[in-house]
């Protein structure tokens, strides 16, 4: 790919990784609306430490916060002894489901599952379910139940979003949108599904990102122009994620997801009638 196609597709991730959208289906739609070779699961998976730089940044706090209270927690054997360092070890155990699935299906991932139409199928199935799950804490806000937030949540709460992380290996999913989904399934808070969805995308998408980069290092090395796009697309994902986040975070106190809704029903009918006018190739 060329240097502006690198920096449109890191624009790309930083705008979708961390709406409920579906950063990998932008990743694949961008380029095969434009006639571009398709960047491939390890180029998505790499751009994506830029996002994860952006996570770490913008809840610096947090994450010092708990990492510091997990390896007190263990040092002194009581490791669920406080909120932080119980939320520590939560973050681990929702992280084996996707890392579980993720090695049994790697080469699925990386090839039939990328096809556009499982892609638009997937925004589509996704959106309805997410539709379900805003209806029913409509319903729950207006009987006057009590949400959950970060500092209540429990080991189930997190066993389940971790299982709803795990859907995002389905391009077109979203990792934020499957999880997000998984909170408010359990009755969180809009801003609460968002930000654990936030802090518990942080080991998956750091392991991610590494291996595709260890895999695919020896052919970096021979190619500076690739080396540079790869750079530049993480780096400029990372700052638009930055904006990202904190716009999202902002949209979800005083809104519902509805906007992200329809708009991944519209983009998936798009998609199905530009596949079956012959517009668009499948894979």
């Amino acid at each position: 790919m060329t240097l502006f196609q690198a920096i449109i597709l890191g624009i790309v991730q930083g705008l979708t990784e961390f709406l409920p959208i579906s950063s990998s289906a932008h990743l694949r739609i961008v380029p095969a609306l434009f006639g571009w070779d398709d960047p491939g699961a390890a180029f998505t998976a790499i751009i994506q430490i830029g996002t994860l730089a952006a996570v770490l940044i913008y809840f610096y706090e947090d994450i010092y916060r708990i990492t510091i209270a997990t390896l007190k927690g263990l040092f002194s054997g009581a490791p669920f002894a406080t909120q932080d360092s119980k939320m520590g070890w939560m973050i681990s155990l929702g992280t084996i489901p996707i890392v579980v699935f993720g090695l049994l299906f790697k080469d699925e991932i990386e090839t039939s599952l990328r096809s556009l139409y499982v892609i638009s199928s997937s925004l589509i199935l996704l959106a309805l379910i997410l539709m379900l799950a805003e209806y029913l804490i409509k319903q729950a806000e207006a009987r006057g139940e009590r949400l959950k937030r970060l500092n209540n949540l429990s080991w189930l709460d997190a066993i389940v979003v971790g299982f709803a992380q795990s859907l995002a290996l389905i391009p077109g999913s979203s990792r934020s949108g499957t999880t997000i989904t998984g909170g408010l399934f359990l009755k969180m808070n809009r801003e609460t599904a968002a930000r654990f969805s936030f802090l518990l995308s942080l080991p998956a998408v750091f392991a991610a990102g590494i291996y595709q980069l260890i895999k695919v290092f020896p052919e970096l090395q021979s190619s500076e122009e690739g080396l540079l796009n790869l750079v530049a697309a993480t780096i400029v994902s990372g700052i638009v994620g930055y904006a990202s986040i904190a716009f999202l975070l902002d949209y979800l106190k005083k809104h519902s997801t509805y906007l992200f809704i329809i708009y991944r029903i519209v983009l998936g009918c798009f998609l199905l009638a530009m596949l079956s006018l012959g517009y668009l190739d499948a894979l």
